[in-house]
């Protein structure tokens, strides 16, 4: 296996990448593999979606299939090989059919076949074995007794087009789909699966893919304000209160919407965890008065939270780590793109199971002493509280605004995000959103004249929201996001958040400050084009770049 998508990777002065039996995050080398197998085989079924999108041509369904298949290959997603194997399959057979339904569309307009690329010309053998063994041929660094510069620009590309594959297939479950999102996506897919070594190609299309993930965030913040309203602010118990309970984690709100219809009225308290936090200040959704609080923080807890917690467990999508340590793979429960071999896979909308099995379990057996947080500043309430922050802005009264957040993790230096949270001076303002805010969204920074210091923007899709604000902002100081007291402090750790650092690149904002580490596949020439074209640094300490930043 070769692997170094996450901030998980290996990384000594002998080894660069997850290279032996199993990856740090559990992902054995067969389910790499496997991955890899996929990976290429999409980079070939996007050459003939993209053709037949030049053609006029669309297979909606086969466009949503291929980002849910990529989405699946992201890090904590799915492990179960028998599945990836299945996708696969499916895409040699969609492959197969597209690229014959094309062939005949190109025929019948009298135009030309372009020359396949590498993936689209690949030949890939039937059987497991088989194919487990053809893998090493087609793996990332094949060739490569190191990552280069070109290799380290095309991995940008391929996991942050892993991160818009995401966010794509999140939007799709809300009915937001766009053809001219499906067919840059086969676009870049397709020229990422014929080896393209341009150094300068390779960094254009990282901001291709940025722009991409923007127009894709666009639909998903209007497929979850259309479905389930405009978030509003709304405290959140994240104390447990007695009774039997189901737990919601991932990012999937349809899924957490079933599940709550399901369970109404049958004594079942349901709690979100990780990126689901968010949900609570959906009017649709807290709607529920079932729909009791928050258990839990972020995902790298989950072992020994999830042991703990004394009900049934859904995963909506990515963040699943393993169950068989802290024993309750018996009652996790995984859905859509999510695998883990042995637990149990809910098929289509159907929860019944779920709540079975959180009715055979003791449930929390009293109630704890009430502990809230404040969520729910989306783009709407960031909209209405703007014109008083602008107030408070021109006042002197707020003096700098951070936005503190991304993906967390477990490295000891991400104690840096709960320190500098700390010493942001109390006449700054924090945005915070993501898991990444779980290191200090507990803590009572008080407010600036009623405008809470700390304001929960949600999900990691919903920098969007953040986005407008400071484009709203901006535009109120007549001034460009780089002139306005801003700063970004993003906490990576996978794909989706290199989506999103490379949207805010491509929207040609700067001076981002970004840590815990930087990714793995970034050469020191790579990082050197980062900070002298996007003056982005790397985190030191909290003392030092809190100065630096306020005194930019």
């Amino acid at each position: 296996m070769f692997c170094m998508q996450c901030e998980q990777t290996i990384s000594t002065p002998a080894v660069k990448g997850c290279v032996f039996a199993q990856g740090m995050c559990g992902k054995t080398a067969e389910v790499s593999d496997l991955q890899d197998i996929l990976v290429r085989y999409l980079q070939g079924v996007s050459f003939w979606a993209k053709l037949g999108a030049d053609y006029g041509y669309n297979d909606n369904e086969i466009n949503r299939w291929c980002a849910q298949a990529f989405f699946s290959t992201l890090t904590n997603v799915n492990f179960d090989p028998a599945r990836i194997y299945e996708f696969i399959n499916e895409a040699k057979r969609n492959k197969d059919s597209l690229e014959k339904q094309v062939r005949d569309i190109v025929a019948q307009k009298q135009g030309a076949i372009p020359p396949l690329t590498v993936a689209a010309s690949l030949a890939i053998p039937t059987g497991t074995e088989a194919v487990i063994q053809f893998a090493p041929s087609i793996a990332l660094n094949h060739n490569k007794e190191k990552v280069d510069d070109v290799l380290g620009a095309y991995l940008l590309c391929l996991y942050g087009l892993k991160g818009v594959a995401a966010y794509m297939e999140h939007a799709a479950v809300l009915g937001q789909t766009d053809d001219v999102v499906y067919k840059t996506f086969h676009e870049i897919m397709s020229f990422l699966g014929d080896k393209p070594d341009d150094l300068e190609e390779l960094l254009g299309t990282a901001l291709k893919i940025g722009e991409l993930n923007y127009r894709v965030m666009t639909m998903l913040d209007h497929g979850e304000t259309s479905r389930f309203g405009d978030p509003v602010p709304t405290t959140v118990n994240i104390a447990k209160t007695k009774g039997k309970c189901i737990l919601v984690s991932g990012h999937d709100l349809e899924d957490l919407y079933d599940i709550l219809v399901q369970t109404e009225g049958k004594g079942i308290n349901v709690y979100t965890h990780g990126e689901m936090l968010p949900a609570h200040g959906y009017p649709k959704l807290k709607a529920f008065s079932h729909l009791i609080g928050n258990y839990g923080t972020a995902w790298q807890n989950q072992q020994k939270e999830f042991a703990q917690f004394p009900g049934a467990i859904v995963m909506t999508s990515n963040c699943i780590i393993n169950p068989d340590i802290g024993r309750y793979k018996d009652r996790i429960f995984t859905r859509s793109i999510v695998g883990w071999p042995g637990a149990k896979h809910i098929i289509g909308n159907d929860f019944s199971e779920v709540v079975n099995c959180a009715l055979s379990q003791a449930g929390f057996t009293e109630t704890d002493e009430p502990h809230n947080i404040t969520v729910g500043f989306g783009r709407a309430a960031l909209a209405n509280a703007a014109p008083a922050v602008i107030q408070e802005i021109k006042s002197g009264n707020i003096k700098h605004v951070f936005l503190v957040g991304g993906c967390d993790g477990d490295k000891k230096e991400r104690n840096y995000f709960t320190e500098f949270a700390q010493k942001t001076p109390a006449d700054t303002l924090m945005l915070t959103l993501a898991c990444g805010k779980y290191r200090f969204n507990s803590l009572d920074f008080g407010d600036i004249n009623g405008i809470p210091r700390l304001l929960d923007v949600g999900q990691c899709n919903d920098s969007y929201s953040a986005i407008q604000l400071a484009l709203s902002l901006a535009k109120e100081f007549n001034c460009g996001v780089n002139d306005l007291p801003l700063t970004l402090v993003v906490s990576w750790f996978e794909q989706k958040a290199i989506a999103v650092l490379l949207t805010l690149l491509s929207l040609g904002v700067k001076g981002i400050y970004l840590g815990p580490s930087i990714p793995v596949f970034l050469t020191p020439n790579l990082v050197k084009v980062l900070v002298d074209s996007f003056d982005i640094h790397p985190i030191s300490d909290p003392d030092t770049d809190l100065k630096n930043m306020l005194n930019a």
